[in-house]
């Protein structure tokens, strides 16, 4: 089967097509002929080495952790999913990902895709949008009423996230730029902070939760604007510990953990209309697709979610 791999750390020139085994199911496994993936933040930190004591792979690496496809062939003991069923999944952080033809998928991280939703819409949603359900919900506990920053509201986990906190019931602002401001009102957000020209930590205050998806100086300020006894969740760095407890707020960094029933969960939200997928931008499944959809996360002005499709 084709891949993209990369051999050993760097930029994205290590990004190179190869042909590699096509994976066979084991026990509880499927494997999925993927018509798309997306990109992550995770997927260029990875190559460029970053997470190689969290995540020590031997060489070569498959990036990529969204499937989208349909079952292929499955092992032993799968008894909800069959040959040809429309699935998606967030993978197992292996290093076979998903950027390729073929893939292999835990039975318990599958969900079925929506009848009303494409196999690209479907790629955008599993790691973003699990993501967001648990940072707001399993770590945040968000409820009906609490008010709720979300930080990068235009990217991949910030479209999902302001649409699950308002159909909670939170009240939910986010910051992005100007150009993206209609487009997050559009989303559901109550209010969106313009950081072109307004600084959020003397906008807002006294706030049940925050998501920081950028980490460093916004993190740090994000302190600035939860209440005593409030909580941060942080995907892009670890919040200060000492500063937490002097408000009594809870925060840490959130590592996601794949779950099928939540991805389920999500699909009938998508399948009832409730919850939308914004792709931003389209690639293909080759060495200079990958290559610019990687260069256009890495400069964090993406709108929506990049996909890569894979014929």
């Amino acid at each position: 089967m084709k891949a993209i791999v990369i051999e050993q750390y760097g930029g994205k020139e290590q990004l190179k097509m190869q042909e590699l085994e096509k994976p066979t199911p084991g026990e509880n496994q499927v494997v999925v002929k993927l018509h798309a993936t997306s990109i992550n933040p995770i997927d260029w930190k990875l190559r460029e080495g970053y997470l190689q004591e969290m995540l020590p792979f031997e060489f070569p690496i498959v990036l990529g952790w969204d499937a989208a496809g349909v079952v292929d062939a499955v092992g032993d003991g799968v008894e909800e999913f069959k040959v040809g069923d429309r699935v998606f999944a967030r993978p197992d952080t292996t290093n076979r990902g998903t950027y390729a033809e073929y893939t292999l998928v835990d039975e318990n991280l599958l969900a079925p895709i929506p009848d009303n939703i494409s196999f690209e819409e479907a790629a955008a949603v599993p790691l973003t949008a699990l993501t967001a359900y648990q940072c707001l919900f399993d770590f945040g506990d968000v409820k009906k009423g609490d008010k709720v920053l979300l930080h990068a509201g235009a990217g991949g986990v910030g479209t999902f996230a302001i649409q699950l906190a308002k159909h909670k019931g939170a009240y939910v602002s986010t910051t992005a730029s100007t150009k993206n401001i209609d487009f997050l009102l559009s989303l559901g957000a109550d209010e969106v902070i313009d950081y072109t020209k307004q600084d959020f930590e003397d906008e807002l205050k006294d706030y049940d939760f925050v998501l920081d998806a950028l980490g460093g100086d916004i993190l740090d300020k994000s302190f600035h604007v939860v209440r005593d006894g409030g909580t941060i969740a942080s995907i892009a760095g670890q919040p200060n510990q000492e500063k937490a407890k002097q408000k009594n707020i809870k925060a840490d960094f959130i590592w996601l953990v794949p779950r099928g029933d939540r991805l389920k969960e999500l699909a009938d939200l998508l399948e009832q209309n409730k919850l939308s997928v914004t792709i931003g931008h389209r690639f293909p499944l080759s060495e200079a697709g990958v290559k610019q959809a990687h260069a256009l996360s890495e400069s964090h002005h993406a709108k929506g979610k990049i996909v890569i499709t894979i014929d």
